[in-house]
């Protein structure tokens, strides 16, 4: 507490600048270290779709429908990213994340998603599921 009553206002400010500084850093380490833990009990999986050409549009309609409200209602739907194959547009891969696999249990039994299994069931010509595990990520951060 000597310290403390000996330094001037200059001092103080930096003394408390240091200290905001240092609980940010372990705030920060200790998010990384759950983050990294979190990663590991999540589900990653690749959903390989064709889609009649015909009805690729109402085919992405349902999709973007059921992506976003599962993302917008499901905590537990981390991330979902949809691309087609340039060269064949009704070839295309979805990238899902779930927390864990409970989660995805829970995915498939909601409201949206099975009106979209409904709604798609005659528009895809194929399905291939890959579970895979996550290697690595890497991201900007949020600005």
């Amino acid at each position: 507490m000597k310290i403390f009553k000996s330094a001037n206002k200059a001092q103080m400010r930096q003394i408390k600048f240091l200290t905001v500084v240092i609980s940010l850093f372990i705030l920060t380490l200790s998010f990384s270290k759950n983050a990294m833990a979190q990663e590991k009990n999540q589900m990653v999986r690749l959903a390989k779709i064709k889609v009649d050409p015909l009805q690729l549009d109402k085919y992405n309609s349902a999709l973007k429908e059921q992506m976003t409200t599962a993302i917008r209602l499901e905590p537990g739907v981390l991330t979902y990213y949809a691309v087609a194959d340039k060269s064949a547009p009704s070839h295309i891969t979805i990238l899902e994340i779930y927390a864990d696999t409970a989660a995805y249990q829970s995915h498939i039994t909601t409201i949206h998603f099975k009106k979209y299994k409904e709604t798609v069931k005659d528009m895809v010509k194929s399905l291939e599921l890959v579970d895979v595990n996550l290697i690595a990520s890497a991201k900007k951060p949020d600005l």
